[in-house]
């Protein structure tokens, strides 16, 4: 198929290069790990780190530093934001016309406001002179249509529209530090919004006045729990009534395999007969792998089960200090392969549906280009839920990797041997400043109300930790040099292609991931020379999957692309393909039972004559580690 790119081999003399090193051993500083299997880029060898004089002396002190200043910055890179303006700064001073322009609009926005301020004066309420964009909820009540609130919500929503247009389109400014600059005068800017203060808040003011100040009182005391919960280390309030075992993650099934990393789940049948091809679900270890056994109505591994599969599900440690030098290719072994060995022995002689979700999937998608690359056919299908494989469009998350701000969170990692779950929520959180910083404030502390809490809001309060190594090398591999999807991404000494990979993909999309973006996803298509059924839902990263039949409002595409066929652009494939209504769970199970043999009893629970004897309960330990 003509879609498909040349991969880009880093090669030496026209051969691969040479294998990396040996992920047995103790592993180098990762800032100086090489670019690809063992060598810098350019094609040398990369030479082994000299030992520092000292705990106090050169590299580890500038470490320490760095690690001590991200505690003041929120693990914002100072050098990489002041790159990020010093580039728009000086190229914008280069530029009078855009200047002139900037000046223009300033003075075109002024006009209209004192031309609305001076008409609403004079009668009733005018149509505001500027709208907030649809996915911005802050000035929807009537109230802001009365003075002096109008003027407040449209000076900042004309304020915001300035900014937009002054830090965008300077003629010379890299795409990626213009993105920067844009997105943190949002930032800085969403902080004085006036919805955030109750004396320029109409909503809030009312409710104050009513209440006497009650609301406040409220949530004074809802701040208080709040910061006492932090410190303490207790999840948000209310995520106390949802515990794994007990209301989540209950759907029946034994642990049956464990070591340093993972615990490989098998999931009890409820059917007489079950599909002969086991499905074995590799989860994100970003968080807790019950994001696919939620409550037992919103649990998608309950609903597999259901429909006569036999399901594996892996559970991840949650990493510590200890764990610092486990790498890429420690999750691909002691997880993906380490599964693979043990479904193998449970349920043997039949090939394996896999499914990885998020991270999961990125590291699926490299062990199956591996295995197929080495001759390893134990695959059936691929499915890949809201994961990325080329990561040169990864969506917001892109502003937070540049070779500054990956330097900055090593050295943030290196001091205490991984990435904490506050580190790494606070990232997630900016990409939605507004829904989840700003309305919670608003609603908690001003308010004085408390969110009812869900299962899936629990789940995401209930975040792992990456180690340093990991962490470390699935940045600057993936998203900051993309080695996957160029051919560099080396596994036992050699890189892989996902060309390799031939049995069946099912790739699903999220329509409003801030996460992995279904445009990225999508790319899927372009890196694979296999039949892909690529289906996007409506629906955030997580919130999108776990959609269970009966959902009122999702909505779903779903088609079938082969590789002989003219490429599709993923807006015309969304244009072109018909819209269904409801969960996109049956269309994949569909898909997966066309993948399957003949229905046949359901096999053991575990295989001790093999070495994998039925061990605890599920949803076992690691889920419960802190």
């Amino acid at each position: 198929m003509a879609k498909r790119q040349t991969l880009q081999l880093a090669t030496e003399g026209g051969k691969a290069v040479a294998p990396a090193t040996d992920a047995t051993t103790e592993a180098p500083d990762v800032a100086r790990l090489p670019d690809v299997a063992g060598h810098a880029a350019g094609g040398e060898v990369a030479p082994s780190p000299p030992p520092l004089p000292g705990l106090f002396g050169g590299e580890a002190l500038d470490r320490m530093l760095h690690a001590g200043m991200a505690r003041a910055t929120a693990g914002i890179s100072p050098a990489a934001l002041g790159l990020a303006f010093a580039d728009w700064g000086m190229h914008l001073a280069g530029s009078p016309g855009k200047q002139a322009q900037l000046a223009q609009s300033a003075w075109s926005s002024a006009t209209q406001l004192a031309l609305n301020l001076a008409r609403s004066a004079a009668g009733p309420a005018m149509q505001p002179c500027v709208e907030p964009e649809h996915s911005d909820k802050r000035f929807q009540n009537e109230a802001w249509c009365q003075q002096p609130f109008s003027l407040f919500s449209q000076s900042f929503l004309l304020t915001q529209q300035w900014w937009q247009e002054a830090t965008t389109g300077v003629r010379g400014v890299s795409k990626h530090h213009e993105a920067v600059v844009s997105f943190t005068a949002r930032q800085l800017l969403d902080m004085v919004s006036p919805s955030n203060f109750v004396a320029t808040n109409p909503e809030l003011l009312e409710e104050t006045v009513a209440q006497g100040g009650y609301n406040l009182y409220r949530g004074w005391l809802n701040a208080l729990e709040d910061t006492e919960r932090r410190i303490t280390g207790h999840g948000p309030a209310g995520t106390e009534n949802f515990r794994p075992g007990q209301n989540l993650a209950v759907t029946p099934g034994r642990v049956v395999y464990r070591n340093e990393l993972i615990e490989l789940i098998q999931y009890s049948p409820q059917t007489e007969k079950v599909h002969p091809e086991p499905v074995l679900i590799v989860p994100a270890w970003i968080m807790k792998y019950y994001i696919l056994d939620l409550s037992p109505q919103k649990s998608l591994i309950n609903y597999l089960v259901g429909q006569g599969h036999t399901v594996f599900a892996v559970s991840w440690k949650n990493p510590g200090e200890d764990d610092r030098d486990r790498g890429m290719d420690d999750y691909r072994r002691l997880g993906v392969m380490a599964a693979l060995d043990a479904v193998g022995a449970i349920v043997p002689q039949q090939k394996v549906q896999a499914v990885g979700y998020c991270l999961g999937g990125t590291l699926l998608s490299i062990a199956a280009a591996a295995m197929a690359r080495d001759g390893d056919d134990r695959l059936k299908s691929v499915t890949l839920l809201a994961a990325q494989t080329d990561f040169t469009e990864a969506g917001e998350l892109m502003l937070f990797i540049d070779e500054s701000q990956l330097a900055y969170l090593e050295d943030v990692m290196w001091s205490q041997g991984y990435l904490d779950t506050t580190q790494m929520a606070g990232a997630f959180q900016l990409l939605r400043s507004n829904d989840l910083i700003w309305s919670r404030l608003i609603h908690d502390y001003y308010r004085g109300e408390r969110s009812n809490q869900t299962d899936l809001m629990a789940w995401n309060a209930d975040a792992t930790r990456m180690p340093y190594r990991m962490h470390a090398e699935y940045l600057r591999r993936l998203f900051l040099n993309n080695d996957l999807a160029q051919g560099r991404y080396a596994v036992d000494g050699r890189p892989v292609a996902l060309t390799d990979i031939q049995v069946p993909i099912f790739a699903v999309g999220t329509a409003k991931d801030h996460v992995a973006p279904w445009r990225s996803v999508y790319k899927i298509v372009l890196l694979t020379d296999t039949p892909v059924t690529f289906l996007l839902t409506s629906g955030g990263h997580n919130a999108g999957i776990v959609t269970p039949p009966g959902h009122p409002r999702r909505i779903y595409q779903v088609g079938e692309l082969r590789d002989h066929e003219t490429y599709v652009d993923p807006d015309r494939w969304r244009e072109s393909s018909p819209v269904h209504k409801g969960s996109w769970w049956p269309e994949w199970r569909a898909w997966l039972a066309r993948q399957s043999g003949a229905p046949v009893a359901p096999p053991s629970m575990g295989n001790e004559a093999a070495g994998y004897p039925a061990l605890d309960e599920a949803p076992g330990r690691y889920v419960h580690q802190a």
